[in-house]
């Protein structure tokens, strides 16, 4: 069965097509889609809904849209949504024309702030989490919804970093149970424990019922 991913990630589509091994997984830019929807949304399942009702209402087909981000328990909870446009402590949700610094900037600014936020008192310590909220987009009064989190903490200094897994900020996500980074994990390794393969395989199992072997048909979605 063919589902398109709301996303322009190539990342995000072979992890996910990873664990959807039974469905064909297609993004927009595979059949020269535009697709840059506005994510206006103040949750990771609101902007996770916008971009799956977006891409459905162009396609009119199965789709899968996640919004997902890294935690800082130092820092309430940010970047969170902004994960992707985070530009430090003076620019938390982006610059306001939208571009965006490099991946490594981030990772410097992100551990730099919650040391200074542990040095100014907080009891969070660098404690941090990854969530993703993944939705599965079938028509407008028909969807489902799974939401997960990967548990970790941020490392002390850049020099920490490790890794060349992954993508984001998984150098710097450090799981002590593992003693490794994201970035240090095999996909298997990653998907097991993820943020997004724990939505994902919820999700799956809701596809494999609904979807079965790929006999819902194209109008069925309208």
């Amino acid at each position: 069965m063919k589902i398109y991913l709301a996303t322009g990630n190539a990342h995000k589509k072979r992890e996910v097509a990873e664990l959807f091994p039974g469905h064909e997984i297609v993004i927009p830019q595979d059949e020269g889609i535009s697709f840059a929807p506005e994510e206006t949304g103040s949750t990771f399942y609101e902007n996770s809904l916008i971009k799956a009702h977006a891409l459905w209402s162009i396609v009119r087909a199965p789709v899968i849209a996640d919004d997902s981000g890294i935690c800082a328990d130092a820092l309430d909870g940010a970047p969170g949504i902004y994960s992707s446009r985070y530009a430090g402590p003076g620019r938390m949700k982006g610059y306001e024309d939208g571009r965006k610094i490099s991946q490594d900037e981030q990772n410097r600014m992100l551990i730099s702030q919650i040391t200074d936020a542990v040095s100014s008192g907080s009891r969070s310590g660098r404690a941090a989490h990854y969530t993703c909220s993944m939705v599965l987009y079938l028509g407008n009064d028909r969807l489902f919804v799974a939401q997960e989190t990967m548990e970790g903490e941020i490392v002390e200094r850049i020099e920490d970093a490790r890794g060349s897994g992954g993508f984001g900020y998984d150098p710097i996500f450090f799981l002590p149970e593992l003693n490794k980074t994201a970035a240090e994990l095999t996909s298997a390794q990653k998907n097991e424990i993820s943020h997004r393969g724990k939505a994902a395989r919820i999700i799956q199992k809701i596809a494999a019922d609904i979807l079965g072997s790929g006999s819902l048909r194209r109008e069925e979605c309208k």
